[in-house]
């Protein structure tokens, strides 16, 4: 028997299309959902695995460049589950760094196609860069696992509004969940444990998905309803151990209906390994 693939690296797969360099065939899962679309950080993933097929092979005298150094995408329609089309193009090849970018699409049911995502990158090697950091942030002061809540302590109703959420061992620590219980804390901070349940390990690419997994921060700030991801840009600063992640979430402003989110993700060493900053559209509270 074939080794078993992950929920993710199947979600997130690209095929090159014959013919058409540059141009690669995915797929939005249902399971993928996350409100009425496809989850963000999920399709960001798939842009990100196109460009790591097009920047992570040597040319020549230029190295490879397989892992998303920075990383940013405009979010112009909802992505819906299924066919897609991703192309890519490389804007730069660079002996540090190289730079591409890429647009997923899908079909608009009038014979042309609409972009869901436009994605703007620069590719390095983590493994060239591995080694110690310096930063004043400190990792986030969890419970263990088991003493935080679980998504299967989630309401079905909140379940079935989040596919996604069946694919993610989620545990969030109880003081960031009074949105859960009708009682938000306004605090703008939501932070919990992550790993895939079917026991895929975190890599660079699964950051990007780690960045945009956990509910919205505008949750625990009292707007219930799913905050759309207008622009989000992530960075990686390396390669994640084995294990947990820990995922922090914060919001500072919110102005005229927008909201930023800033996500820290460390791993299981206690290391840095991405943070990411989005403007978000806030719901607008039921009267």
């Amino acid at each position: 028997m074939g080794e078993q693939v992950s929920e993710f690296d199947e979600g997130s797969a690209v095929t090159a299309r014959d013919g058409e360099p540059g141009t690669y065939d995915a797929a939005l899962g249902d399971g993928w959902r996350i409100g009425g679309g496809v989850n963000g950080g999920m399709l960001l993933s798939i842009a990100g695995r196109a460009l790591a097929a097009e920047l992570g092979a040597a040319d020549g005298d230029r190295p490879a460049h397989p892992h998303p150094l920075a990383i940013s995408a405009y979010y112009l329609t909802p992505g819906a589950p299924g066919p897609a089309t991703v192309r890519t193009s490389v804007l730069r090849r660079g002996r540090a760094v190289s730079n591409g970018q890429a647009s997923l699409l899908q079909d608009d049911g009038a014979g042309g196609e609409v972009e869901r995502i436009r994605v703007l990158a620069s590719y390095g090697d983590l493994a060239t860069m591995d080694g110690e950091a310096t930063t004043t942030a400190t990792p986030p002061d969890l419970p263990p696992p088991d003493r935080c809540l679980s998504t299967e302590q989630a309401p079905p109703s909140f379940l079935k509004a989040a596919s996604l959420l069946e694919r993610l061992d989620l545990r969030l620590d109880p003081a960031t969940t009074g949105w859960a219980m009708g009682k938000p804390s306004g605090n703008g901070v939501i932070r919990g444990w992550l790993r895939m349940v079917d026991g895929r390990e975190p890599d660079p690419l699964l950051l990007l998905l780690a960045v945009d997994a956990l509910p919205p921060v505008a949750f625990e700030l009292g707007l219930p309803g799913w905050a759309p991801t207008l622009e989000l840009t992530a960075h990686v600063r390396a390669r994640p151990a084995p294990g947990w992640l820990r995922v922090n979430l914060t919001s500072r402003t919110m102005s005229g209906g927008y909201l930023e989110e800033d996500a820290e993700v460390w791993d299981s060493e206690g290391r840095l390994v991405a943070l990411s900053r989005q403007l978000a559209r806030a719901a607008t509270p039921r009267r």
